[in-house]
């Protein structure tokens, strides 16, 4: 199964871990999530095998500027209808290995699971 990246293109930690992606001469598919959305199974499989607090970004300006209340008291289901609303609050990148998923960049860790 190739490797598929979801992410933003103009986010910083997106370009590093494209670059190192490419520098290690991994093939990928991208997938901007910002421009082609994000299919709520897709999402549904990610929460499933993650958890939506793994996948939650608290600390987005999307995530911030929400009003309080949707904000409070979240959920799985609340999680994932604010991810699929504004794909931005998903962490990034996701690097989808087709066994494994990895959440944000950590150079040692894409070293270890692309070298299987």
């Amino acid at each position: 199964m190739p490797v598929t990246i979801y992410g933003i293109p103009n986010c910083d930690t997106m370009k590093k871990a494209r670059a190192w992606l490419e520098a290690h001469r991994v093939d990928y598919a991208f997938h901007d999530y910002r421009a082609s959305g994000l299919e709520p199974a897709r999402l549904d499989a990610w929460v499933d095998k993650l958890g939506w607090e793994v996948l939650l970004n608290k600390a987005s300006t999307s995530f911030r500027a929400l009003p309080d209340a949707d904000k409070k008291d979240l959920t799985a289901k609340k999680a994932k209808a604010l991810m699929l609303a504004n794909p931005t609050m998903i962490k990034r990148p996701v690097l989808d290995l087709g066994d494994s998923l990895l959440v944000g960049f950590k150079p040692d860790l894409y070293a270890r699971e692309t070298a299987a």
